[in-house]
């Protein structure tokens, strides 16, 4: 039997007391009023301290320095980390592209709330949300409507975005594990910063000619890994809707971008994405790397996930520009 769905709560008052605001930082929110309540132009600067102190922990590099392995740590967690944000988030979540088993979802649900953009819930409902009105007045983070800065993660830090409108997540919150990711979404990056810290401790403690220590991993491998992580991320609601080239014609300004896709594992081909949202695979041809795409067929061989969405053969024949 499914979990019981909770009963949907409005978000509080945007001019609430800092007590109240930071009690719905801490538990999270549901959005029920019209489209628009999603598209906020006020920053809620103290729901927005942690995301502020996440950038400034990354100065602490001058402090800790550097080592090999405080590095190749930061790199791996990006790498697993965009891969979570980009096949489960985004294809999974958001788009049901594939099907795969409810310990796998759990898994990957749980490495996405490690890149501090939230939970599953509210990311694919802020997704699903964007795709209804891309480039629209309804859109919390349109270029073209609002500039760079704004759709880059201003949009992001307001009152409203905070919430998750559970309208839109029908299939998805009747896990019960899903609903605790999004209502604490703090609680996974908490306890890989912990994680990272006690590594560099017993590195120092075993080996120490790695050169590296509690402070320096949790810096390397928690604060510049996973900053850099978000805006390589948002680089798709701001740069690939501005630079690249349209394949497809859509109702919006979105782009194929190839750096944009390697830095993202394959997001970059956002016209591609915009034009057939469906399909497991961005890079609609054999050229167009995705690297997301790759593991995910190594992950169907290993019957870890299945029924892949491909590209329809009539996609392509809607092409203006091949």
């Amino acid at each position: 039997m499914h979990d019981a769905l909770p009963p949907a709560t409005p978000p509080a008052a945007s001019d609430g007391n800092a007590w109240e605001r930071m009690h719905r930082w801490v538990g999270g929110g549901v959005a029920r009023g019209h489209d628009q309540a999603l598209v906020g132009h006020r920053i809620d600067w103290l729901r927005a301290l942690p995301f502020i102190a996440l950038h400034l922990g990354c100065l602490a590099v001058f402090w800790v320095g550097v080592s090999p392995v405080a590095v190749l740590v930061a790199v791996a967690l990006y790498a697993l980390r965009m891969f979570a944000i980009t096949a489960f988030y985004h294809r999974y979540f958001s788009h049901r592209a594939f099907r795969t088993s409810r310990a796998v979802q759990g898994i990957f649900a749980a490495i996405g709330a490690s890149c501090v953009q939230r939970g599953p819930l509210w990311w694919a409902a802020h997704h699903r949300h964007h795709h209804r009105h891309a480039d629209t007045e309804h859109d919390p983070h349109s270029p073209a409507r609002r500039g760079f800065l704004w759709s880059h993660v201003g949009w992001f830090l307001t009152d409203e975005a905070f919430a998750t409108d559970h309208r839109r997540v029908q299939d998805l919150v009747r896990f019960r594990e899903l609903r605790w990711l999004d209502r604490y979404d703090t609680a996974v990056p908490v306890l890989l910063a912990v994680a990272l810290y006690a590594l560099g401790e017993l590195l120092q403690h075993l080996a120490p000619g790695l050169g590296t220590s509690g402070p320096q991993m949790l810096v390397w491998g928690f604060f510049i890994s996973t900053v850099v992580l978000f805006h390589a991320t948002v680089t798709i609601n701001s740069l690939a809707h501005r630079f690249g080239r349209r394949r497809f014609a859509t109702g919006d300004d979105s782009r194929n971008n190839l750096w944009m896709a390697l830095l993202t594992f394959g997001e970059g081909w956002h016209n591609n994405h915009h034009f057939y949202p469906g399909s497991a695979r961005q890079g609609f041809r054999w050229y167009e790397v995705d690297l997301t795409w790759y593991v995910l067929r190594v992950m169907q061989s290993l019957g870890l996930v299945w029924d892949l969405r491909p590209v329809p053969a009539w996609v392509m024949d809607k092409a203006v520009r091949r």
